[in-house]
């Protein structure tokens, strides 16, 4: 399944369960089978059974799952504490080389590839009123690459968070329906969607990199959104842009 079914199949479900098998079934699809999704800062009401805080939804085998959870793992996981410190994607074999791991953070990500989480990538989800949440991605095979999959495995997370806190808070759903863009703060932001810079998309509109910045800004205001990201993502859900498949794989920048 390509991102665009995603989004449209998540536009029709209003089920947690529903839109986390979508969500597992288009990252297996990349060789991702093992998905995590938690939140970091607040306590979401919305969670699936057994899933204690952070955890809102999990997808991995059912011993590391029991030996996460009994043993209180998520308290010292390295992608739970140190996900605030990324403004985007990056890499468990990353994390365990360019940062000074605890002893404890190192017995979880060594006991997480004992148990077949062999390679994986976070992608830190930023919300309002100080709201980060994660989404993990891990592969089964020796061999996998999060590296050249990172992209469309952000683009994904990111829809996936949107569209689930259309579920959790109802409310937001209505309020965001009412959101209104002037035609350019549109070109703007499905110049983002292609991936281009403030400069870029100056060049291409023939204005300013600031005038650039200064319609995003307001999109993303309007939008009750963090970041370009979360914007742009709104604002695709919302039927206010339209897109093409190869632009929602391109990258996104927060």
């Amino acid at each position: 399944m390509n991102l665009f079914s995603f989004v449209e199949c998540a536009n029709q479900t209003q089920s947690l369960k529903a839109l986390f098998d979508l969500l597992v079934s288009c990252a297996s699809e990349e060789g991702f089978t093992e998905v995590a999704y938690g939140a970091l800062t607040f306590s979401e009401p919305l969670r699936l059974p057994g899933c204690p805080p952070p955890l809102v939804a999990i997808k991995v085998p059912p011993d590391w799952c029991q030996r996460y959870l009994e043993r209180k793992y998520y308290i010292v996981d390295p992608v739970v504490r140190r996900t605030p410190m990324f403004a985007g994607p990056y890499l468990w074999d990353e994390l365990a080389k360019e940062h000074q791991l605890q002893a404890c953070e190192q017995r979880v990500l060594q006991e997480a590839r004992e148990a077949g989480l062999k390679h994986g990538v976070s992608v830190p989800l930023f919300g309002p009123s100080g709201r980060i949440s994660v989404i993990s991605f891990a592969s089964r095979c020796d061999d996998a690459d999060p590296q050249r999959n990172v992209k469309h495995l952000n683009a994904l997370a990111w829809h996936f968070h949107i569209a689930f806190a259309e579920i959790a808070r109802p409310s937001d759903r209505v309020s965001n329906r009412k959101v209104s863009l002037s035609e350019r703060e549109k070109d703007c932001l499905r110049w983002v969607a292609e991936g281009k810079s403030s400069w870029e998309i100056g060049k291409i509109l023939n204005v300013s990199g600031n005038t650039v910045n200064f319609h995003v800004k307001n999109a993303i205001r309007k939008l009750g959104s963090a970041n370009r990201t979360q914007g742009l993502v709104k604002a695709i859900r919302l039927g206010l842009i339209e897109f093409s498949e190869p632009a929602l794989a391109t990258p996104l920048v927060a």
